[in-house]
């Protein structure tokens, strides 16, 4: 069977080469060079490779899987083995989501080169698929995988071995009744046709029939009233209902002859439903749609904590490609630890831990490379400075030379600002956040002689001492008014030198002590930010949420893991964002719910890393509290109705031979205390493939712009704890009624397709 992929590029060298194989080297480390045996497969959409030198032991990764081939030494395994291999026969392999990249050496130039434009011509060529050849790709790497003797044929035995790798418990008797209506030529065995036959019976959607039925008129085809009536209707689409009905039709019915009579077939009413058009998600919330021109301190801004580890907070590697990862995820504002190092060079490393050590120049420039691949709108660069004024000179260098004119070096004006600039303002540069000698005045008013000046030690890595045991971090919460208070203030300051060129690089965001909501009412600058730990911040927040909203209308506030978390782990961001905190940093490397939470929030807006607060959390004289949404004058709860229809081809969690998901699926509302809440549909036994629930859940939203709604599909265990299957977040307020599909996501957050559920949303107010 010929996959779409491979019929594209017959007769391309590239792939030729690729397809006879090639002696790669596998490079993992200075001490980690091992030759490997790597095969571009005959689906022209997988890699497969000797995993051990034993040559019985067989590894692949998709194609797919791929999203970016970099030539040279452009990785820190390749670079630091530079002397060794020549940069025109390296090349590295960035997967998507949080795997690690793969780096290998050719034998020659040219082998390299193959691999290389191969491997972007193939990439390119599947990102460039419409649905209906992603869907035959899908079909055909299915006929590769159950082809167990490559005879280009699948008898009965590899069919049962099929289903059970697609997820599928059928009753033998009706799975070759299907195979024997499908054999048409009668040989017991399937071709190529006749397995796409046997595919489309398989996976017929019988709860889209009825549905379809419903509108149709002569219960075969929708005419373009009759798409229209469903638009409207169920869709809930406005006045624009006829035109986009015939633009639907052009754009999904395979069939011509339909085509020709403005008509839709069940067929490209199901390719329309399994659309992006078709998605849960609001089409018109992907691109940029928000106003871009208010206070940087009216927006939410993705935001990484100890940006440079790859794993944990104790021993784990540092890298300079946790930044290009993070920055690539649309992150804005990344933390740089800076620490004295060797030749006069700082570095960056979690101070007092075994983490590794990384140059700081080599962090700038990969934030200088990667900072508006995907945004352009500002990133902002957290540093946390142990440095000497020595070394810290040699940062500043390091700032001006390699950021250049994307680097903030006075205000935009010229003048002292009486409120933040906006985003829109500060497209394509670079702020620093750090502390700094005086105010944002002193730089206006004249150039100051001195070289340095003391500042006070009061920033994360002073929060971090008090928060390194699980005693101190329940001490530090208790004790918050005697933390607070004026006396202990002065004792616990320790000053430290700072070097007046990189004071001077701090402009829109100083780093200072928070010292209550009352002082920074009165003495606060709209360049001054603070930065709390979670507890200190939840802490702030069960006291005093309303001040909380009002401070975050005027001023950035960054909140970061506390130091028990050690392992990396992440708190609720849901909790900061409520009161309207900006730069609710996260460990971007650690996947889990507060990850897809933090997605879920930046993945609108054009994933620019930035997204307008709601505008009670806007307003200087708010009166918005979290706990008491119904106080809000803005207050307009509304009723969410989810019918959970049905799933499609679920990806098994086990690697173990027969074993079948029995999926659920679990609907998890985050917001204001009022809204967080969580409820699940039954589970189906054995069946990831077409499970069908049919079951209808409620919630109460109460304050609609805050609330993120999550879908999760576990497979069930009464034993043991459900494994998960897979996910999706979105904002309340970016979800479209109707019958939508939502496509999954893995726990990295990358898309598995063409795993999905089918649901019906309806959302009314409340009075």
């Amino acid at each position: 069977m010929e996959s779409p992929q491979k019929l594209r590029f017959q007769g391309n060298e590239s792939l030729q080469r690729m397809m006879a194989g090639a002696m790669l080297r596998k490079v993992k480390s200075r001490s980690s060079k091992k030759q490997r045996h790597f095969k571009l497969l005959e689906d022209c959409a997988t890699v497969g490779y000797q995993s051990s030198w034993t040559r019985k032991s067989n590894s692949s990764f998709s194609v797919c899987d791929v999203e970016a081939v970099r030539e040279g030494h452009q990785s820190e395994v390749l670079q630091s083995l530079a002397n060794e291999f020549a940069p025109e026969c390296c090349f590295t392999l960035v997967f998507r989501g949080r795997q690690g990249n793969l780096d290998l050496v050719a034998e020659t130039a040219e082998e390299a080169a193959s691999w290389v434009h191969g491997l972007r011509a193939l990439i390119e060529n599947m990102e460039s698929m419409d649905d209906r050849e992603k869907l035959d790709q899908w079909i055909c790497d299915w006929f590769v995988k159950a082809d167990k003797n490559k005879d280009g044929r699948m008898n009965f035995k590899e069919v049962r071995q099929l289903l059970k790798m697609m997820n599928i418990d059928m009753n033998e008797q009706h799975a070759l009744l299907l195979f024997k209506a499908a054999d048409k030529s009668q040989s017991e065995s399937l071709e190529a046709e006749e397995f796409v036959v046997f595919y489309k019976m398989l996976t017929e959607r019988k709860e889209i029939l009825p549905l379809f039925q419903e509108y149709s008129s002569d219960g075969k085809k929708l005419s373009v009233c009759d798409l229209e009536d469903f638009l409207r209707e169920e869709q809930l689409e406005g006045d624009t209902s006829q035109q986009h009905a015939i633009e639907l039709i052009e754009r999904y019915e395979p069939s011509e002859m339909a085509k020709k009579g403005q008509a839709m077939s069940v067929d490209g009413f199901l390719m329309y439903l399994c659309s992006t058009e078709g998605s849960i998600f609001n089409a018109e919330h992907r691109g940029l749609y928000q106003d871009m021109s208010q206070p940087l301190c009216h927006y939410f801004i993705s935001s990484s904590h100890n940006t440079y580890l790859l794993e944990d907070q104790l021993k784990g590697p540092s890298s300079v490609e946790a930044y290009i990862q993070a920055l690539k995820r649309g992150c804005r504002c990344v933390e740089v630890d800076c620490w004295d190092g060797p030749n006069g060079e700082p570095i960056v490393y979690h101070g007092y831990t075994l983490t590794s050590k990384i140059l700081f120049k080599d962090v700038i420039a990969s934030v200088a490379s990667y900072a508006f691949k995907v945004s352009e709108y500002p990133v902002i660069i957290s540093l946390e400075n142990h440095c000497s004024v020595e070394q810290q000179e040699v940062m500043a260098k390091h700032l001006s030379s390699i950021l250049g004119d994307s680097l903030l070096k006075s205000t935009v004006d010229g003048r002292v600002p009486t409120e933040l600039p906006s985003p829109e303002d500060l497209k394509g540069k670079i702020l620093i956040k750090g502390k700094k000698i005086g105010g944002i005045e002193d730089n206006v008013d004249a150039a100051q002689e001195s070289l340095a000046g003391e500042v006070s030690d009061e920033d994360e890595a002073a929060e971090m001492d008090k928060d390194s045991s699980p005693a101190e971090e329940t001490k530090q919460a208790a004790e918050m008014d005697k933390d607070s208070s004026p006396a202990e203030e002065t004792k616990q300051k320790d000053k430290s030198k700072l070097c007046k060129e990189l004071s001077d690089l701090v402009v829109y965001c100083k780093s200072v002590h928070f010292g209550g909501f009352q002082k920074s009412r009165e003495t606060g600058k709209p360049y001054e930010m603070s930065s709390l730990s979670e507890s200190k911040a939840r802490k702030c927040i069960k006291d005093t949420g309303t001040e909380f909203v009002q401070h975050n209308s005027r001023q950035l506030t960054r909140v970061y893991p506390g130091g028990i978390r050690t392992d990396s782990s992440n708190y609720c961001p849901q909790d900061m964002w409520n009161v309207g905190c900006q730069i609710v940093a996260l460990n971007f490397q650690t996947a889990g719910t507060e990850m897809d939470l933090n997605d879920g929030l930046f993945n609108r807006n054009n994933s620019c890393g930035y997204i307008l607060k709601p505008e009670f959390l806007r307003q200087y004289d708010s009166a918005f509290d979290p706990d008491k949404p119904q106080d809000s004058r803005s207050y307009a709860p509304q009723r969410l109705i989810i019918k959970v229809i049905s799933g499609q081809q679920l990806p098994k969690v086990s690697k173990k031979e027969g074993s079948i998901v029995d999926p659920l699926v679990r609907i998890e509302i985050f917001g204001v205390p009022q809204d967080q809440s969580k409820q699940e549909t039954k589970h189906i036994d054995n069946n990831g493939f077409n499970p069908v629930w049919d079951e209808t859940l409620l919630f109460t939203i109460h304050t609609p712009e805050l609330a993120l709604v999550r879908f999760v599909v576990e497979d069930h265990d009464t034993a043991t704890k459900n494994d998960f299957i897979g996910q999706y977040t979105l904002p309340f307020t970016s979800i479209v009624q109707g019958y939508r599909h939502i496509h999954l996501l893995s726990k990295d957050g990358t898309c598995i397709a063409p795993s999905s559920l089918f649901v019906h949303i309806r959302i009314t107010d409340l009075a």
